[in-house]
């Protein structure tokens, strides 16, 4: 009954830091300058903290939900994106067709846009399939902790915790949740492999 609370949470939050930090690192990669200076730097200080207590502080500051949750992870996960994305537009705006592409009289968003984006979206779309199983962990964490959903909403991290107390007369009411945790999280990191050999096939070999 928790899948559906767990997986689509999980789903919109690395929707939301993959789009957020992909779009902030290729600008910052593009324009560079002091908005690059200060993202990075921003991004620098998210980093430094660890993820999963960073985003408990900043849930316990926004209150209890599922939603505050998301917002949580999403604000101390999103550098990760926005490093990747700007590493790769450094390498590619020096390519011949960018160049030519701004020759030719592109603007800044449509060689973004057209050019940029769609050659270094495999990187971006391995990050997010890697980073599902993470996140499920970390939202049903925050959870367990009684930062993130809330009864009666059912979710795994929520279940686990209110089910605890009764571990030794009934352990399947934590089992349960804990196991479908397990599951969906293994099933999510076997499809970012797939999908990682698949865009880049000299993994499968080597």
């Amino acid at each position: 009954s928790g899948a559906r609370a767990s997986i689509f949470s999980t789903f919109i939050l690395v929707a939301v830091i993959s789009v957020l930090g992909t779009a902030v690192g290729v600008c910052c990669g593009y324009f560079g300058g002091a908005a690059d200076a200060v993202m990075m730097r921003i991004s620098d200080v998210c980093l430094a903290f660890p993820g999963l207590v960073f985003a408990m502080a900043i849930a316990a500051i926004l209150g209890g939900g599922i939603q505050n949750a998301v917002i949580a992870l999403a604000v101390v996960s999103w550098p990760k994106y926005s490093r990747i994305a700007r590493g790769q537009t450094l390498a590619l705006k020096e390519e011949p067709y960018i160049h030519a592409a701004i020759l030719a009289g592109g603007s800044s968003g449509q060689i973004m846009l057209r050019h940029i984006l769609p050659n270094m979206l495999g990187p971006v779309l391995v990050t997010a399939m890697l980073d599902i199983g993470t996140m499920m962990m970390e939202l049903a964490g925050l959870s367990f902790l009684g930062l993130g959903a809330q009864i009666p909403m059912a979710e795994w991290g929520s279940m686990m915790s209110s089910g605890r107390s009764m571990i030794q007369t009934y352990p399947w009411v934590v089992l349960s949740p804990g196991i479908a945790i397990f599951i969906s999280v293994a099933i999510f990191n076997l499809l970012g492999d797939t999908v990682r050999d698949y865009l880049d096939p000299k993994n499968s070999r080597s």
